[in-house]
């Protein structure tokens, strides 16, 4: 069992390493000791968000459902032929990550499959399942036995993966209309309804989030501060750039942060953490 367990913790990490780059030096930011599980989550999150994002062609819904009902087996067992939910189930259960996170995230990659847009109920409670639940789930393996520290930042921890996630939202918005004809901009239910205004207002929820979310970022233990830092600096650069275009601009081409530029905001995390001592 034992090789088994690390064979399967190794394909979440190169699943991780192979579908984001950015995501994967935050983690290697982190103390040895929390990677493994975060890998394993970006696993599970990854292989669902494929099914309904990517696996057109196939039975998207019925391929969901079996995911769901392998990954509650792989949770109640403890073991599963599926290396992912493997790794998954052991940190589940090592963890002690609450099932509803789970049930709410599989409940939000089912609402692709039946809806193209939100109004605002709808989308609160998609972006509660696809982020806000994932962030909580890293919480746990962060904050590890410690229930007053978890209470105390699940806050600031559900506004970090809603501000992550809306900002996806607007560099993802040509290929989420062409690719999968879905507008993620709550109460926008027509192509023709996009316009900076609506944009702007998604604006103003992220940067408030992202203000709130800083604060819990700073009373996040040692080991997993810098790469939860580095994640954010990465995300708010993003943001920054993708402030600066237009709607039609991002109609047009896909906002990135290059390499290099991550590189340097990772150091630019070790500089204001260990060197200013800004925390």
């Amino acid at each position: 069992m034992e090789l088994y367990n690390k064979i399967s913790f190794g394909i979440s990490k190169l699943i991780t390493k192979k579908y984001s780059t950015s995501f994967s030096l935050g983690i290697m930011a982190f103390d040895r000791k929390y990677r493994d599980a975060i890998y394993s989550i970006y696993g599970f999150v990854r292989l669902a968000d494929e099914i309904v994002d990517t696996f057109f062609g196939f039975q998207q819904r019925e391929l969901l459902k079996k995911l769901r009902q392998e990954t509650e087996l792989a949770i109640k067992t403890g073991i599963s032929i599926n290396p992912i939910l493997h790794s998954f189930a052991i940190t589940v259960k090592k963890y002690n990550i609450d099932y509803h996170y789970i049930d709410a995230f599989l409940n939000s990659m089912e609402m692709d499959l039946d809806n193209s847009y939100y109004n605002k109920k709808e989308y609160d409670q998609y972006v509660y399942g696809s982020a806000e639940v994932v962030g909580l789930m890293c919480l746990k393996v962060f904050c590890n036995d410690n229930e007053e520290l978890f209470n105390k930042l699940i806050k600031p921890a559900r506004a970090l993966g809603s501000a992550f996630q809306k900002v996806n939202f607007l560099r993802d918005i040509k290929s989420d209309l062409t690719e999968r004809d879905r507008i993620y901009l709550p109460g926008i239910n027509s192509v023709q309804k996009i316009d900076d205004e609506s944009k702007k207002n998604l604006e103003n929820e992220i940067e408030n989030e992202f203000n709130e979310s800083l604060v819990g970022i700073k009373q996040l233990p040692d080991g997993v501060k810098l790469g939860v830092y580095s994640a954010y600096l990465y995300y708010l650069s993003l943001f920054k750039r993708i402030k600066r275009k237009k709607v039609k601009e991002l109609m047009k081409k896909r906002i990135r942060v290059p390499n290099g530029i991550k590189m340097a905001l990772l150091l630019r995390g070790i500089i204001e953490l260990k060197l200013l001592k800004e925390f």
